[in-house]
């Protein structure tokens, strides 16, 4: 155990109660009080990763997308020490064990437990020793439900973060789902006695309308807990990248993002994405979400694109994100009949990492993901490139040189950031252009490829980048014939906002009134 910095571990009565947001915000909260803060989350489940710095120096690896938000939500390097254990589900109760960045497994819960959780937790330890040795403190972030009464003997990022790190828990509740005071006193009564103790105080989340009508539950649940409510925070949304997948509509469901914006829908324009079975990386699509005019629109697989639109209009573009299990989620578009929807539809294609692996004319070595003993699996037959599978996965930031022409990136030069994970490399077997170039050298279809009105890349992030993001929005106007609402102007940062939501949280308890 380290005493070097004060570790503060924002654990949760329930998943998706705010736990990112909240410790995104105090990241920036304390960085602009003068503390040197850094995130922390032992064990993360989730496929929207980034690529980062091993903290032992030899290249890059894999950390769950709220730890890299929160590390620049703090002013600091993202590295793998910030989420040593991250778990990427593969379905079927298995997932992909990753470990100091590097994927070490496919495990199902039964095998990770028996096998691996021991030198996951040695792991942990070591990380968040190395954190806490160049920090004045440590904001640690828990994982679903702190109360998960089965798992405490093995419960990686709630109780033993709280026992290695001697951290002080703050529990956050959400009360837009309704029963926060029972979840409250029932979350409190199940912890062991030892975490019980730990607890400084509760973080009340997304609550619409007269705050003074909480005041009596508030008061009732100090009354029965003799633990404080720290704050009761408003429901916003600063525009943080999604940990996971539960923000997405079901695999059947439609979901719209993006609609708020005051734009009227006769000038706004609708990018399809379809929802593939095993997504990930789908805070690719956020970028465009929040473009004045855009709708994002996931469909299920079966949708017509010709009538997903908010008013029953067409798709003006489409997107296809990444996948976990791309030979699965290829095997179902096809049997959807997405590629023959995709080639009668008029607007721009992106196909980004696998969903570029998709739009192929076949994957070769498809057994090398360990999903059959099938060799080749045709594509969707939108570009005419070929990707083989191998063994090894690349996993880097990437700062490419980009120079389109037309099609989905017209008239774009410059460069691009964002960053690379994936299996199999992708050779081009006829007419496309490569509007990509890497400073090692790679270039070509190995990045990516277009033909006429469809791209496909292995970059992740791409429309994080403003002049891609523009690009693409201004092809998907063209192509839909309407004229481009103007911008509404800048807001502030994502991180800025995550502090102003936070910014009611009493600190007093943890840190004097200071803060």
């Amino acid at each position: 155990m380290s005493d070097a910095a004060r570790t503060v571990l924002i654990a949760g009565t329930a998943s998706h109660v705010g736990k990112s947001t909240v410790a995104a915000g105090l990241c920036r909260r304390l960085a602009d009080a003068g503390y040197d803060v850094a995130p922390f989350k032992a064990q993360n489940m989730s496929n929207n990763a980034r690529a980062v710095p091993r903290a032992d120096g030899d290249g890059f690896g894999e950390v769950g997308v709220s730890q890299y938000v929160q590390a620049r939500a703090a002013g600091v390097r993202p590295t793998t020490d910030h989420n040593p254990v991250l778990l990427k589900p593969r379905g079927d109760g298995e997932s992909q064990l990753v470990i100091d960045g590097e994927a070490v497994a496919n495990v199902a819960a039964g095998r990770y437990y028996d096998e691996w959780w021991e030198s996951a937790r040695d792991a942990v330890v070591a990380a968040h020793d190395r954190v806490a040795a160049d920090a004045d403190v440590v904001i640690a972030e828990g994982a679903g439900s702190i109360a998960e009464i089965n798992l405490h003997h093995r419960d990686l990022a709630n109780v033993e973060t709280a026992r290695i790190a001697d951290a002080d828990i703050v529990l956050t509740a959400d009360v837009e789902r309704g029963g926060v005071f029972a979840a409250i006193v029932g979350t409190l009564d199940l912890l062991p006695d030892d975490l019980r103790e730990r607890v400084v105080g509760v973080v009340i989340t997304k609550f619409r309308g007269d705050r003074t009508l909480l005041d009596d539950g508030i008061e009732a649940v100090e009354a029965r807990t003799d633990v404080p409510v720290l704050a009761v925070l408003p429901y916003d949304d600063p525009d943080l990248p999604e940990e996971d997948s539960v923000s997405l509509p079901a695999r059947g469901d439609r979901g719209v993002v993006g609609a708020d914006d005051g734009v009227a829908p006769d000038r706004a324009v609708t990018v399809a994405v379809p929802r593939l079975p095993h997504a990930s990386n789908v805070t690719d699509l956020e970028p465009l979400a929040h473009v004045p005019g855009v709708r994002v629109v996931y469909t299920p697989l079966v949708a017509d694109l010709g009538r997903v639109g908010p008013n029953g209009g067409p798709a003006d573009a489409v997107v296809l994100p990444g996948t976990k299990n791309t030979v699965d989620d290829l095997l179902a578009a096809r049997e959807a009949g997405l590629g023959d929807r995709l080639r009668a539809a008029d607007g721009p294609v992106v196909g980004l990492c696998g969903g570029y692996q998709f739009l192929g004319e076949r994957i070769e070595g498809a057994a090398v993901e360990g999903t059959g003993d099938r060799d080749t699996v045709a594509g969707l037959g939108l570009l005419p490139v070929v990707t083989r599978f191998s063994p090894e996965k690349r996993v880097e930031p990437a700062t490419w040189t980009v120079d389109g022409v037309d099609g989905p990136l017209a008239n774009i030069t410059g460069t691009v950031e964002g960053y690379e994970i994936h299996t199999g490399e992708t050779r081009a077997i006829g007419p496309v252009r490569t509007p990509f170039a890497a400073p090692d050298g790679r270039s070509g279809a190995e990045l990516g490829a277009a033909h006429e009105r469809v791209l496909g890349t292995y970059l992740h992030g791409l429309f994080a980048n403003r002049g891609a993001r523009d690009a693409f929005v201004d092809a998907t106007y063209a192509s839909a014939g309407r004229e481009r609402p103007a911008g509404t102007g800048e807001r502030p940062s994502s991180y800025e906002r995550a502090a102003a939501l936070v910014e009611p949280i009493d600190l007093d308890p943890l840190f004097g009134p200071n803060v």
